[in-house]
């Protein structure tokens, strides 16, 4: 994203000026991307305990190789080191868009593991708890790294709706990978989320077609043949066709939210805008 915003200074500074408050700007951008992924990491050895994983990515999980509570520490380690490397930064605004995609992913979690019979089968609750557990910590990264570089207003929504909407898409293919994928393409066991009780877009379209399905997610699946009811009835509906094409919305709002980015016809900002569609892009046709 940073490479996509054309900076914003006027062309009349000394070159050498300009080449020196450039590369600090990279700099900070840079560390903006460093304390999301540790904010990332950190989330997902946090949600290994929560959701007793034993891999991660095709190999061992920590919290199975050192147990909860090391897992659980680490995690807790590289959200300190986050925190300090993002006050290190001076930007109050920055701290605060940062701060809150934490918040959303501990909000996400709790809405996961805490919700009523309602909720549970809302496809609104579901996007919502999306956002919060996957495209707001993207989604405000980007917005993160527009204002850094002193973007307007409209430019850094410009760079958030193209975060949250890559977040939703790439969460919503996930939910399609963990019903069509297997365990070696996606570096963890199928059917993972219907073990753990998780309802997610495919089961919920395929309840709008089914009705009867309501039941069995009401009964809960540490029955086996529960499990398989639902999955019968996710085959006969539209439930995965239906997630794929609500993915592709959210990739062409992000799409569109790039493509509206001020012109410019600098050659690195037009490759590096490319490079994002095509990131969106590759979300819908992943398999792992």
């Amino acid at each position: 994203m940073a490479s996509a915003l054309k900076f914003p200074i006027s062309e009349s500074t000394d070159g050498g000026v300009f080449s020196l408050v450039a590369s600090k700007l990279r700099t900070r951008q840079q560390n903006i991307a460093e304390i999301t992924e540790m904010i990332h990491v950190a989330s997902l050895l946090h949600d290994d305990v929560l959701d007793d994983a034993d891999t991660r990515r095709g190999v061992i999980s920590l919290n199975c190789i050192m147990g909860n509570k090391l897992s659980v520490l680490a995690g807790d380690f590289l959200l300190s080191r986050a925190c300090v490397a993002l006050a290190a930064l001076g930007n109050t605004e920055v701290v605060s868009l940062m701060a809150t995609a934490v918040e959303h992913l501990v909000t996400g979690e709790t809405m996961q593991i805490s919700t009523s019979r309602e909720q549970r089968q809302s496809m609104e609750y579901y996007l919502e708890k999306t956002y919060y557990k996957t495209a707001s910590l993207i989604s405000n990264s980007c917005k993160a790294v527009a204002i850094l570089a002193g973007h307007t207003a409209d430019v850094s929504l410009l760079a958030y709706e193209y975060g949250r909407n890559l977040g939703l898409a790439f969460q919503l293919i996930d939910d399609v990978l963990d019903f069509t994928g297997t365990s070696v393409s996606l570096g963890k066991g199928s059917l993972s989320d219907i073990h753990h009780g998780i309802i997610t877009a495919p089961i919920l379209y395929a309840m709008e077609e089914f009705p009867q399905l309501h039941d069995v997610v009401d009964q809960g699946f540490d029955n086996p043949a529960n499990v398989e009811l639902a999955l019968d009835y996710l085959q006969k509906s539209r439930g995965i066709e239906r997630t794929k094409e609500l993915a592709r919305e959210h990739v062409n709002l992000a799409i569109k939210a790039i493509e509206a980015l001020p012109d410019s016809d600098d050659e690195d900002v037009l490759i590096s805008r490319r490079a994002l569609i095509d990131i969106s892009q590759r979300v819908i046709t992943r398999t792992k």
